[in-house]
C-alpha cells in the first residue's frame, strides 16, 4: 500500500476488521493478476466493507449506496458517494475492479445493474459478486448484530414465501439467486465467470475444511451454504 492510501488507515489497525470481507479480499488477492488501482463497490452499505478493501487491497477505493448513512471513520477513509446501481455516475472503465456484496438481491433491475458494472469495468478488468442463495436451507445463521429469535424468525418467515411460491427478490424476500441463476446473469454481461462459493466456506470455517469440502464434493453445499460467490474478467 502507497504512503498516501495507508494514510486514512493509520492508528485504526481494529476500526475495520470483519473477517469475511477480508477472506474475500484474501481470494480477491490471489485471483487478479495485476494490482487493483481503483475498485468500485456497488451497494457499499456503512462503507465499512470499502474501508476494509481499500485497507487489504492497497487501492483507491469509492462506494456506492441508494442510504448514504455512511460511516464516519470509513467516509474518512474511502470515497463513499449516494448513487443508483442501475445508473452509476462514472464514464466507462473507470475501475479495475468491481465489488457486490448482497446487494443485487435489493435491486429489482438487478440485470441493468450488472450491465452498469461491466460498462464501467475497464476491459479485463475483474469483479466479485456475491448474493444469498435462493436455494439455502437456512439463512442468517452469521449476522452478528441479529439475535437467534430473530435469526428463527427469519428462517420462518423465508419457509412461509416458500410454502406460497414467493420466495423471489420481486416479491420482498431476502431470496438472493441460485449458483446456477447468478452465474447466467454474470455471462450475459461478462466474459470469464468462476465460482468462488466453496473456496470461500473452506477459509471462513478452516476448523472444519475437511467437513466443508465434503458437502462441495457431494453437492450438498447447493442448499447448506447461505450465500453464493463469483468472480471473473470482462
Amino acid at each position: 500500500m502507497t504512503e498516501d492510501l495507508a494514510a486514512p488507515f493509520e492508528g485504526m489497525s481494529t476500526a475495520f476488521r470483519d473477517g469475511k470481507t477480508e477472506v474475500l479480499a484474501g481470494l480477491i488477492r490471489e485471483r487478479t493478476r495485476s494490482p487493483i488501482r481503483r475498485l468500485l463497490v456497488v451497494g457499499c452499505g456503512s462503507g465499512v466493507e470499502a474501508a476494509i478493501l481499500a485497507k487489504e487491497l492497497g487501492a483507491q477505493v469509492v462506494g456506492v449506496d441508494m442510504c448514504s448513512s455512511f460511516d464516519l471513520a470509513a467516509a474518512a477513509a474511502v470515497d463513499l458517494r449516494r448513487g443508483d446501481a442501475t445508473c452509476l455516475d462514472f464514464a466507462n472503465e473507470s475501475f479495475d475492479f468491481v465489488f457486490s456484496y448482497h446487494a443485487l438481491e435489493h435491486i429489482p433491475a438487478y440485470s441493468k445493474a450488472l450491465a452498469e458494472m461491466a460498462r464501467v469495468l475497464s476491459k479485463g478488468g475483474a469483479y466479485c459478486v456475491g448474493t444469498p442463495n435462493r436455494l439455502r436451507l437456512f439463512g442468517y445463521l452469521g449476522s452478528k448484530d441479529a439475535t437467534w429469535r430473530d435469526k428463527i424468525a427469519w428462517n420462518l418467515a423465508d419457509w412461509k414465501a416458500r410454502l406460497f411460491g414467493r420466495f423471489r427478490n420481486e416479491y420482498g424476500a431476502h431470496a438472493g439467486f441460485s449458483s446456477g441463476e447468478l452465474k447466467a446473469s454474470l455471462a450475459r454481461v461478462f466474459d470469464q465467470n468462476e465460482g468462488i462459493t466453496l473456496p470461500y466456506y473452506r477459509r471462513v470455517y478452516q476448523g472444519y475444511e475437511v467437513w466443508v469440502s465434503l458437502l462441495g464434493k457431494l453437492g450438498l453445499g447447493r442448499f447448506l451454504f447461505p450465500s453464493v460467490y463469483f468472480m471473473g474478467r470482462k
